[in-house]
């Protein structure tokens, strides 16, 4: 971290700011240039309030050298992460499809998609037992017995399953789930990472809406700091000024996340299109791009399903997406190092 002081420093606070450094274990070196005056912070900056030391009366501003993730970095992590769920193995260069219904309807509803998924080759089950809806009056799931339900079918496929958690106060129902998914609108739920951090379940975390990079990583290293190291990102659209899909699907996220972080990145074409009909290109640029997998929704009958029913595929669009996705895989993109 380098620190950059303003004209006519207080030599005092200088002394005092230094004092202050060296009782968080950071040394301080001064350079004193024509025009201003630098220190450089040595140490693990990592815990410093960048806006705690701009606040002080001889700061001009403050900059970091590193990122403040390290546990998430690829700098101290080389190696690609491989995060094995129930025997699946997600990232590495292996490629895995999450599939089935945005929510969990009934017990032959998700048997019968959770079969159909199986047979087209996907390797993971997904399905809302709880929903977040903009609408308080949309359907909001099936809760602890789409839980129930989600476990059910595994028993009948040998599918992990994925599902979403909504609140700290859920997670005893989540003893069984495979993964556990953050959802895009508690990505800052510091709380909850927290909880999460200290769980030995992969997670699933989801890009907010409106976050960066950057955030969606300090996210990871949240959980990550508390001990949990099974973190798998997802990025599923952000907000913004295009209203043509219903987000929009950052794929330059791939190769930014590839460089910074050694975490598997998984895609989510269906809520950052919103329309089933651009989920299949938008799933094929993500595999050439070079992700880890794809989380696809899945819907018998989509246009009776009681939730996003539009962004999802039959389960013969997603046999046909699954087809094409394995032609084009042997010639994706490859980052970072072999685990």
């Amino acid at each position: 971290m380098i620190v950059i002081l303003k004209e006519n420093y207080d030599k005092e606070q200088l002394n005092s700011l230094e004092k202050w450094l060296k009782s968080m274990n950071l040394s301080m070196q001064i350079s004193n240039g024509f025009h201003q005056t630098v220190l450089g912070l040595v140490g693990d900056t990592s815990g410093i309030d960048e806006d705690l030391i701009k606040a002080l009366d001889i700061v001009e501003d403050v900059k970091r050298v590193q990122e403040p993730y390290k546990k998430a970095n690829r700098k101290f992590h080389p190696k690609d992460t491989v995060v094995d769920v129930d025997g699946v193995k997600i990232g590495g260069g292996k490629f895995n499809i999450i599939a089935g219904p945005c929510s969990v309807e009934s017990r032959q509803q998700l048997c019968l998609i959770a079969e159909s998924v199986k047979k087209s080759g996907a390797t993971l089950l997904r399905g809302g037992a709880f929903k977040p809806r903009t609408s308080p009056y949309s359907f909001q799931g099936m809760r602890a017995d789409g839980i129930e339900l989600l476990l059910e079918a595994k028993k009948l496929t040998g599918l992990p399953i994925v599902t979403e958690i909504m609140d700290l106060s859920q997670l005893p129902l989540f003893d069984d789930v495979d993964i556990i998914q953050v959802g895009a609108r508690n990505m800052q739920n510091f709380e909850l990472l927290k909880a999460l951090g200290k769980t030995d379940k992969p997670i699933l975390l989801k890009r907010g809406l409106s976050s960066t990079i950057d955030e969606l990583l300090m996210s990871a290293e949240y959980i990550m700091s508390g001990g949990n190291s099974k973190v798998i990102l997802c990025e599923r659209g952000i907000r913004t000024f295009e209203t043509a899909t219903r987000n929009t699907l950052d794929l330059s996220c791939i190769p930014v996340l590839k460089e910074r972080s050694h975490l598997p990145i998984i895609i989510d074409p269906s809520h950052s299109t919103g329309v089933a009909r651009y989920v299949k290109p938008m799933a094929l640029a993500a595999a050439a791009a070079g992700a880890d997998g794809l989380i696809i929704e899945v819907h018998n009958d989509p246009p009776h399903a009681l939730c996003d029913g539009v962004q999802s595929l039959t389960p013969d669009e997603f046999d046909d997406l699954v087809k094409r996705v394995r032609a084009i895989e042997p010639y994706a993109i490859k980052y970072g190092r072999e685990s």
